[in-house]
């Protein structure tokens, strides 16, 4: 991770939306003109997306959600490709 990544607190882009679809238990990235099912646990990663933490602030926090999880090697990643969808600022 970069020097300017591990300072990075991601946000969801104006447009998008993260919303839980109780029907299909899982949830999902809406967007203008799409929505996105998220896989797993993404919907909490994403849901730690406010603005206020910190790429190695969120890592933190779901290591402790989720002990054992490989959260270190793949949140910033997946952070990453988010941002490069532009669904993150």
């Amino acid at each position: 991770m970069a020097e300017s990544d591990s300072q990075w607190c991601p946000s969801l882009a104006p447009a998008l939306t993260l919303r839980h679809d109780s029907v299909r238990g899982t949830d999902l990235l809406v967007m203008p003109e799409r929505v996105v099912v998220l896989q797993g646990h993404a919907g909490a990663v994403v849901g730690l997306c406010d603005g206020t933490r910190t790429v190695p602030g969120i890592v933190g926090e779901l290591a402790e959600r989720f002990p054992g999880a490989p959260v270190a090697g793949e949140v910033p990643a997946f952070l990453d490709r988010l941002r490069q969808e532009g669904w993150l600022k």
